[in-house]
C-alpha cells in the first residue's frame, strides 16, 4: 500500500478523532482520559507513518525559522528536480527565487529511504486592529516518512537537509549592507516596523587596496581567516563564536576601507549600527537578535556615538539639571547605557548569534572608556596611522600601475619627515586628465609631482608616528 492510500486513511482517522472529541464532552473526565489513551495507541498501530511539521515563523511570528528557510532552499534545488509546480517570487534584490508551490508534494531519497515533502498553507483572519481585517497566511513544510526509519531521519537526514540548505543559501545569497534606521511599510492595511533596512553590499575594496605595513596586513588577514574556521574551538572553550576589532587612527587613514576589505575577504554581511538611533537597551537587544551569522556588526566613531565615558556622563547630568531648571527644551536622546553596550558585546546577549565580528572605529582612542576596549571585548587593536613609504608603494601600484620611479626616493625622504594620510596620498595620485588613468608617462610624472608638492606643503612635522600596529591576543 503506497503513501497516498495511507494519507487518505489518515484523513479518515482524523475525522473520527474530531467526532470523538465532540462526543467526549458528555463523558466523565477520567473515563475520557482512559478511552483517549488506549484509542490513540490502537490508531497508531494502523498508521505506520510519522509527520513532522516545520512552520515558517516562530515566537509569535517575530522571527523567520532558520530551519524553514534552509528546507526551502534545499527543496528548491536538489530534492525538487521532478516537481512540476513552482512558486516564483522576487526578493528585495529583484532576483527571481523558486520554491515549491502550495500543496505540492515532492519525493526525496536518502540512503535508500523514501520520504515525502509537502508545502501547505493555512489562512486565518488577522487579529490585529484594522477597519478591513486582512487574512493571515501561515506556511508550513510537512515531512512524512515510515516510522521504521525514525532514527535515520532524526539523526542523519534532517541534519543533511539543514546543512545542504544552508550551503545553498550562502552560495546564492547576495551580501547586504544593513542600517538600523527604522522605517514603516504598509502591509495588508496595517503598518509593520522593520528593525533593519538594507542595500546590496557592493564595495570593491580588498586587502590589496589597503595602504598599511605588509607584515601587519598579513597578520590581520591570518587572524580573520583563523576566526572563520574556529567554530569547534570556540565551542570547546565555552565562548560565543565572535571577535571584537578596534580600528583607531586619524581621519583619512582607511578605517572604513579596511572594514569593506574584511567583509569581502570573509564574505560577510555588514550591519552598520547607528547607536544614536537606538532608543534604549531593550531596543539594542532586539536589533542584536535579528543580526544573522556571517556578519560584521559595525559601530563607527564610537567616541561620538553615545555619552559613554564618565566625563561625558557628568556633563550629561549637568545639562539635564539645566533643562529641569527651565534652561532649555527636552531633547529625545538615546538611552543606551555603557552597561547595556557591554552586555551587547560580551554579556549573555552576545551569545544570541554566531560567527560575527564586532568592529568599533574611532579617531580618538584615548576618549574611550577602558572597560569598553579591554581584551575579551575588543580582542584585536588595529592602529591605522599616517601613510608610510610602504603604504605609498601600494597606492602607487593601484592608482598608477607602477612599481618604481625616479621620484620615489624624494617621496620617501619627505614621508620620513611629514604627516600625510593615505586618503591625501590617494587624492594626489588620482589622474586628473581624462583618458590618462595611469597609462601615460606624463600623467604618472604629474601625479607624483603633485604628491611631492603636497608633502612639502605639510606644516606638521612628524612626531612619534606609530606604525600600522595590529595587536592580537
Amino acid at each position: 500500500m503506497d503513501q497516498g492510500i495511507w494519507a487518505g486513511a489518515g484523513s479518515a482517522i482524523a475525522s473520527i478523532m474530531f467526532m470523538w472529541a465532540m462526543a467526549s464532552q458528555f463523558f466523565p473526565s477520567q473515563l475520557e482520559t482512559h478511552i483517549y489513551k488506549y484509542t490513540s495507541k490502537l490508531l497508531r498501530g494502523f498508521y505506520p507513518f510519522i509527520v513532522i511539521t516545520f512552520a515558517e515563523y516562530s515566537g509569535e511570528r517575530l522571527t523567520r525559522s532558520e530551519a524553514y528557510s534552509a528546507i526551502q532552499a534545499y527543496l528548491g534545488s536538489s530534492a525538487a528536480e521532478n516537481s512540476t509546480r513552482f512558486k516564483a517570487e522576487m526578493d528585495r534584490d529583484e532576483k527571481i527565487v523558486l520554491s515549491m508551490d502550495e500543496h505540492e508534494e515532492v519525493t526525496d531519497d536518502f540512503e535508500g529511504v523514501k520520504v515525502w515533502w509537502t508545502s501547505t498553507k493555512t489562512t486565518t483572519e488577522s487579529k490585529g486592529f484594522s477597519w478591513y481585517p486582512a487574512p493571515e497566511e501561515k506556511r508550513y513544510y510537512r515531512l512524512t516518512f515510515h516510522r521504521s526509519h525514525r532514527h535515520l531521519i532524526h539523526y542523519s537526514y534532517l541534519q543533511h537537509v539543514i546543512k545542504q540548505g544552508n550551503a545553498i543559501k550562502i552560495q546564492k545569497r547576495r551580501r547586504k549592507l544593513y542600517t538600523n534606521k527604522s522605517r514603516y511599510s504598509q502591509d495588508n492595511y496595517s503598518y509593520t516596523k522593520h528593525e533593519w533596512t538594507h542595500v546590496p553590499f557592493e564595495h570593491p575594496a580588498t586587502f590589496d587596496h589597503i595602504a598599511m605595513d605588509p607584515i601587519k596586513k598579513q597578520d590581520l588577514i591570518k587572524d580573520l581567516l583563523t576566526f572563520r574556521e574556529s567554530k569547534d574551538y570556540y565551542s570547546r572553550i565555552g565562548k560565543p563564536w565572535k571577535r571584537g576589532y578596534l580600528l583607531f587612527g586619524p581621519p583619512g587613514t582607511g578605517k572604513s576601507t579596511l572594514i569593506a576589505a574584511m567583509a569581502n575577504l570573509l564574505d560577510y554581511d555588514v550591519y552598520d549600527l547607528e547607536l544614536t538611533a537606538v532608543k534604549d537597551n531593550t531596543k539594542l537587544r532586539k536589533l542584536l537578535i535579528e543580526v544573522t551569522s556571517k556578519s560584521i556588526i559595525l559601530i563607527e566613531d564610537i567616541d561620538c556615538s553615545l555619552n559613554l565615558s564618565g566625563k561625558r556622563e557628568r556633563e550629561h547630568g549637568e545639562r539635564k539639571e539645566k533643562k529641569d531648571d527651565g534652561g532649555g527644551e527636552e531633547v529625545d536622546e538615546s538611552k543606551v547605557t555603557l552597561s547595556g553596550l557591554l552586555n551587547f558585546i560580551d554579556g549573555l546577549w552576545s551569545a544570541s548569534g554566531s560567527e560575527r565580528l564586532i568592529v568599533f572605529t574611532t579617531n580618538y582612542v584615548d576618549k574611550l572608556d577602558p572597560a569598553l576596549i579591554r581584551r575579551g571585548r575588543m580582542d584585536a587593536h588595529v592602529e591605522l596611522s599616517y601613510c608610510t613609504f610602504q603604504g605609498f608603494k601600494v597606492l602607487a601600484r593601484n592608482y598608477l600601475g607602477i612599481e618604481d620611479h625616479a621620484l620615489f626616493g624624494e617621496i620617501e625622504g619627505l614621508m620620513d619627515k611629514k604627516n600625510i594620510t593615505p586618503a591625501d596620498v590617494a587624492e594626489n595620485l588620482m589622474p586628473k586628465a581624462k583618458g590618462l588613468q595611469g597609462t601615460g608617462n606624463g600623467q604618472v610624472e604629474a601625479c607624483l609631482r603633485d604628491l611631492v608638492q603636497a608633502l612639502e606643503d605639510c606644516e606638521q612635522v612628524l612626531k612619534g608616528r606609530g606604525t600600522n600596529l595590529v595587536e592580537v591576543r
